[in-house]
């Protein structure tokens, strides 16, 4: 008898969970490092089925990206819903409907070992959503804060203790040093990449529509103005926090559209999306250190020196 193995977007649901629980059962060392490793061979596997790759360092605008090309495909072929699920479970129902992975980019060399980025996505075409570091991190705070579970904090080295914001978002083990170090690797890459696209959150947050359609474009897609009307509105921030609001008691809704608590603003996924926003959790003195901190450290490609 044939034992086929899951297809890997079925593995986060079932073998994800005995990987991590039989991981956490090891040393430390041992365990994150095997954990690492599944979850690389996970995103290498979703990588093989995928026609195209968005890259994001975490919090930088991805459910947002997802729900508007979410609501794009899924209104052009006939399934609008409410329900967001994944490109692969799409695909199923609609066969017209390409693949998209979605990746942080933090598994994959895990499996694959430190090949460069073009070497690894290099055969898609890749989306590379980049927001502002400040923003970023202080973004992450409130996830790590909030949203992130005690064990992916230990495979992904977030501190396991209580900080403060500040402490957080300026500190190398989780904070605008590691992102800066992300948009970096992947700055020195991207002339090597036949096909890259290159998106801001700070321009897809001043024109969605403008942006969702060069997105859109760069997939092969030809979206209609009423298409490009539909996917905004229903991606607004209003509408996904409507979701988020819905969802929390919902048992079988997916948690990456569920608030950790729903009386707790700071726990939605869906937060502020406010552009600068990161200068109202830090005073002046801490703001001007974290400017010239980012001013020394950051690639000028992607303009936010």
């Amino acid at each position: 008898m044939t034992i086929q193995f899951p297809n890997a977007y079925d593995l986060r649901t079932g073998l994800r969970r005995l990987v991590s629980a039989a991981a956490s059962a090891l040393p430390r060392d041992k365990g994150v490092g095997a954990e690492r490793w599944f979850r690389g061979y996970e995103e290498k596997k979703k990588l093989e089925a995928a026609d195209a790759v968005v890259v994001s360092f975490g919090k930088s605008g991805r459910t947002w990206l997802r729900v508007l090309l979410w609501r794009y495909f899924s209104l052009k072929n006939g399934y609008a819903s409410d329900s967001i699920s994944g490109f692969d479970e799409f695909r199923q129902k609609r066969r017209g409907v390409p693949v998209l992975f979605f990746t942080h980019d933090n598994y994959l060399k895990d499996f694959e070992g430190e090949a460069g980025k073009a070497a690894l996505y290099g055969r898609l075409p890749v989306v590379l959503l980049v927001r502002d570091p400040r923003d970023t991190a202080v973004s992450q705070f409130f996830q790590w804060k909030h949203r992130i579970v005690p064990r992916k904090k230990v495979i992904n080295d977030y501190p396991l203790q209580d900080v403060d914001l500040h402490a957080f978002i300026t500190g190398a083990q989780s904070g605008i040093p590691k992102i800066v170090s992300f948009m970096n690797d992947w700055a020195a890459e991207a002339e090597s990449f036949q096909k890259l696209l290159v998106v801001r959150y700070e321009d897809l947050r001043a024109d969605t529509k403008r942006e969702l359609r060069r997105i859109l474009d760069f997939l092969g897609q030809q979206a209609t103005e009423a298409d490009l009307d539909d996917a905004v509105s229903f991606a607004s921030i209003d509408n996904m926090r409507r979701m988020e609001r819905e969802n929390a008691s919902k048992v079988t809704a997916h948690r990456s559209m569920k608030p950790g608590d729903a009386s707790d603003p700071s726990s939605y996924k869906v937060r502020r999306g406010k552009v600068g926003g990161w200068t109202d959790y830090v005073s002046e003195e801490q703001a001007e250190a974290i400017d010239h901190l980012v001013a020394e450290t950051l690639s000028p490609v992607f303009g936010y020196r």
